[in-house]
């Protein structure tokens, strides 16, 4: 089995890593992780640095906070060491033009590159349900089927470079309008004196029923608030969003509002806390 590079261990990669290595597949990581202990309690080879590993793996897999993050690694030590013939593989959430912009990368050094971002939070990293979108080319794809289907559940090839990343924007959009929608629900309700227990339970068998008013209605009833995935990296998604809108020359009032309360949250002080405590922002 092809050795596997993977950077980035925390919420989301420390479990995907660890869920390679129970399928069976070699994994290297990154000495200077905190989880890097872990990871080689479990059977993970440890690397001084991103050169070193690049150099050692057939597969690198980055899954890190944002653009800079991606970009950083791999100039400063992947792009340099990566084998011709290998793949590189970024599961970050990160802009559609600079995923674009590493294929170009990758492809002048004689490696293939996927922009593969994943949905379903920390439950599905550790479950291995991923839904896992795909930007590139289809034999990549097919070569890192095996890989992903370790991580996830829901895999599909979606198109070209960038296309994994831009559906993943479309996602954030419609996750975070979702969970802004709730939130003035459950606010409207909560005000009006209604009991939100009984109110989410009939909701949920009706038509306005989804997972976000499933499980995030259920945190806001019980104002637990611990993150699953936080304010502070959903904000940054419907930024890329709007970003990636403003390219296309689109306006999305919808995507604005919730940036405009996710604003608000991160002013709070609450960025570290989980998404559904755009509650909070609409209580206060």
């Amino acid at each position: 089995m092809e050795k596997i590079g993977f950077i980035g261990l925390g919420i989301m990669g420390k479990p995907m890593a660890l869920n390679l290595l129970k399928a069976g597949f070699p994994v290297g990581v990154l000495a200077s992780s905190q989880a890097s202990g872990i990871l080689k309690d479990a059977g993970a080879e440890v690397w001084p640095d991103a050169a070193a590993l690049a150099a050692g793996s057939d597969i690198v897999i980055t899954m890190l906070p944002d653009s800079p993050q991606v970009e950083e690694v791999v100039n400063s030590g992947v792009l340099a060491d990566i084998r011709t013939g290998s793949l590189f593989i970024d599961m970050s959430t990160i802009a559609p033009l600079v995923a674009r912009q590493l294929f170009e990368s990758m492809q002048a050094k004689g490696v293939e590159a996927l922009d593969a971002p994943v949905s379903g939070g920390q439950v599905g990293a550790e479950g291995a349900t991923l839904s896992i979108m795909v930007g590139g080319n289809a034999p990549a794809f097919a070569w890192a089927l095996p890989v992903f289907q370790a991580m996830g559940k829901n895999i599909v090839h979606i198109g070209e470079a960038g296309a994994g990343q831009t559906t993943k924007a479309c996602n954030q959009m419609i996750v975070g309008q979702t969970i802004q929608a709730v939130a003035e629900a459950f606010t409207l309700a909560q005000k009006a004196g209604v009991d939100l227990a009984k109110m989410r339970e009939v909701l949920l068998g009706g038509f306005a029923q989804s997972r976000i008013l499933d499980l995030h209605g259920q945190r806001i009833i019980d104002g637990n608030f611990k993150p699953g995935f936080k304010i502070k990296l959903h904000q940054k998604d419907i930024n890329i969003a709007l970003q990636t809108g403003g390219e296309l020359q689109l306006t999305l009032p919808g995507t604005e509002t919730v940036a405009k309360q996710m604003q608000a949250a991160m002013q709070q002080g609450n960025g570290e806390l989980d998404h559904s405590a755009l509650f909070l922002a609409l209580k206060d």
